[in-house]
């Protein structure tokens, strides 16, 4: 009946099936695309949103974590360091025990009379100098240098008191009151020690003291040509360093002052 109410045309529309309707349909148009979830904007909605991203750092706490990782970083290699140059003292020790350099004990008498051996000085800082009180200059300039280096070092009330010794290489001229009347000229502490010449020759011998006189003038007098160090020995009497006649006062200060402040007492 409805059939019949439809003109022709409609009847020949409504045959067609309804796949061929499908087909003839145009696609529908895609969605226009969500404002909110494109671009900058759209991302940070979602995350305010409650999304799966958090919320960078503030910059002091980035900056804070930085800094605590470069701390840990440089403590690091401060420490690394400060156990290599440990390692490399305990080595220099060593080695300077294995060259058995003044180990040796000495039996002497100093400018008053009183017998000294090497152990005397244990527990105290030694600046040496082997020499003789006829030197016309060398010794003399020699002693002046060693005396103001222990004067720099007595202004720095922390630092423990250094013991300057003088040890004669001229026994034969060189009595008692020789070297006392020598010593008079230089450091307050300043101890000369003097002995027989086998003594002498065995505490030079020690330290590899290389000592010879030389031909007498018509006076008798003579020189006696001699090995022109000074040397540092530790509290515990082993030979740490030594200064040759092109370093300063002030350089020795400064390097007695510097084993002072990283002295370590070796093994036995």
């Amino acid at each position: 009946m409805a059939q019949a109410l439809l003109p022709a045309r409609c009847l020949r529309c409504c045959r067609t099936s309804p796949r061929t309707l499908l087909q003839a349909r145009p696609p529908p148009a895609p969605p226009a695309p969500s404002r909110g979830l494109s671009g900058p904007r759209g991302s940070s909605s979602s995350s305010s949103s409650g999304g799966g991203g958090s919320a960078p750092l503030p910059l002091w706490q980035r900056v804070a974590v930085v800094a605590a990782a470069g701390g840990a970083a440089a403590g690091g290699w401060l420490h690394l360091r400060a156990r290599r140059e440990r390692e490399r003292r305990q080595r220099r020790a060593r080695e300077l025990r294995a060259l058995a350099l003044g180990q040796g004990d000495f039996e002497l008498v100093d400018h008053t009379g009183r017998p000294r051996r090497k152990a005397d000085f244990r527990g105290q800082w030694v600046l040496l100098y082997f020499g003789f009180t006829h030197c016309p200059d060398v010794c003399p300039d020699e002693l002046e240098k060693l005396s103001r280096a222990v004067e720099l070092l007595d202004r720095e009330a922390a630092l423990p008191r250094v013991q300057p010794l003088f040890i004669t290489v001229d026994p034969e001229r060189d009595d008692v009151a020789a070297v006392a009347r020598y010593v008079r000229d230089f450091h307050p502490r300043l101890l000369g020690l003097t002995g027989s010449p086998e003594q002498v020759r065995a505490a030079g011998s020690a330290y590899r003291v290389y000592s010879s006189a030389g031909p007498k003038d018509e006076d008798g007098d003579y020189i006696v040509d001699h090995t022109v160090i000074i040397y540092l020995l530790g509290p515990d009497g082993l030979f740490l360093d030594y200064y040759s006649r092109g370093k300063s006062d002030a350089k020795i200060a400064e390097s007695v002052r510097r084993h002072m402040e990283t002295y370590e007492p070796l093994p036995a």
